[in-house]
């Protein structure tokens, strides 16, 4: 007799069911461990130690981190199921904050939070919760996943709440994490996670949610930067389009493409005395070159070290919708497939397109993959940046 599917798509019954859930501390993971396991799933809550706020910023007092654990493993016992902490430090610093630092010396504007989801939390924890028996991961992200009636495989679609839909930061997610991965909130908008936060009872109801990146809450990204390489704060020239020199830079790690605030060269150009937008970022001769807003406008996308989540692109290209930005609206583009790499044709120019950022590729609502934008041109005056 075969055995019906469980809320996680599981033929198993909900006690036989292993689930590990990632729990940072927050409403969302833990309403997501406290509603697997009201539903009579084995849950096993894993929160990672990612990081020593205090010793990254050189500063005594600073850790905000272990608060979060502290909250994940009070839901533990409150509800009753094991819950583990495990140090991933070292892997943290590996493969999330020394790139995080690297791609500012770089010129690039890197994001942290994809990064560590294509690795330490989906790569490294992936192998924990298979090493525990889990059927399956949890976590409080709000995306979708949903099986494809006719191929039986699991897409990423964008969450219900467009407010709350994290899509864009979990691009890098392979077929293979998909299949193991659940994401229980993806049909969820976060007024409900509350609602049913304050249900169970949990401690973390009217938790507030992170704003910042996770080890640099206060924003202040330079001095994490900083404290790892000392020199990101060698002083440059900021120079116009033809070279001019219009001042001085205190380092290239404080400046981002289609930058205009905090440049401190005063004054703009043209007769209007328009302001000066940063149009790349050189570290090479480490210099910031400066220009009016329309230097800064691409139609045309560079993007390596890509994810496919989609094995169906044809090789002339395929109309799609992209997001440059989180917290950019998607916008209509075509995209072309060569090999580990892509290109991405807008439909319309964008401005302030920063290398070191993700491009990520929609069809309707279901996420086709994307990449980590490396080079992008005008078409119309073949400008590079």
């Amino acid at each position: 007799m075969s055995i019906a599917l469980n809320s996680l798509g599981i033929a198993k019954a909900p006690k036989d069911t292993r689930v590990v859930v990632a729990m940072s501390g927050g409403v969302d993971s833990s309403v997501t461990a406290a509603l697997l396991h009201e539903e009579g799933y084995d849950v096993v809550g894993v929160t990672l130690q990612l990081y020593d706020y205090g010793k990254a910023v050189d500063r005594k007092g600073a850790c905000c981190a272990g608060q979060d654990i502290y909250d994940a493993k009070r839901v533990a016992e409150e509800k009753g199921f094991p819950h583990y902490v495990l140090d991933y430090e070292d892997n943290f610093k590996d493969s999330v904050m020394t790139d995080f630092v690297d791609s500012y010396m770089n010129g690039q504007t890197p994001i942290p939070c994809v990064r560590c989801n294509q690795t330490v939390k989906f790569r490294d924890l992936f192998k924990v919760a298979q090493d525990l028996g889990a059927d399956c991961m949890a976590t409080g992200h709000y995306i979708k996943r949903v099986i494809n009636d006719e191929t039986g495989q699991a897409e990423l679609h964008r969450a219900i709440d467009n407010g709350k839909d994290q899509s864009y930061f979990l691009f890098a997610t392979t077929q293979d994490q998909l299949e193991f991965l659940r994401f229980p909130l993806g049909s969820w908008t976060k007024d409900k996670t509350r609602e049913h936060a304050e249900r169970l009872g949990l401690l973390v109801c009217n938790k507030p949610d992170s704003q910042d990146i996770c080890f640099v809450p206060n924003g202040d990204y330079a001095s994490v930067v900083k404290k790892i390489k000392p020199e990101a704060e060698k002083t440059g020239n900021i120079v116009d389009m033809n070279g001019r020199i219009m001042g001085e830079h205190e380092g290239i790690i404080h400046y981002t493409v289609g930058q205009r605030k905090g440049l401190k060269i005063g004054g703009g150009h043209n007769d209007d005395n328009s302001p000066f937008y940063v149009v790349r970022v050189d570290p090479t001769s480490n210099e910031v070159i400066v220009g009016p807003k329309e230097a800064l406008a691409r139609d045309i996308i560079h993007i390596n070290d890509c994810n496919w989540l989609a094995t169906d692109i044809p090789d002339e290209g395929l109309d799609i919708t992209i997001k440059l930005r989180s917290v950019s609206p998607a916008s209509s583009a075509k995209l072309f497939i060569n090999g580990e790499n892509a290109e991405i044709h807008l439909s319309a120019p964008q401005f302030g397109i920063a290398p070191g950022q993700a491009a990520v590729c929609y069809n309707n609502d279901r996420v086709l993959g994307g990449g980590w934008i490396v080079r992008t041109e005008n078409s119309q005056i073949a400008l590079a940046a």
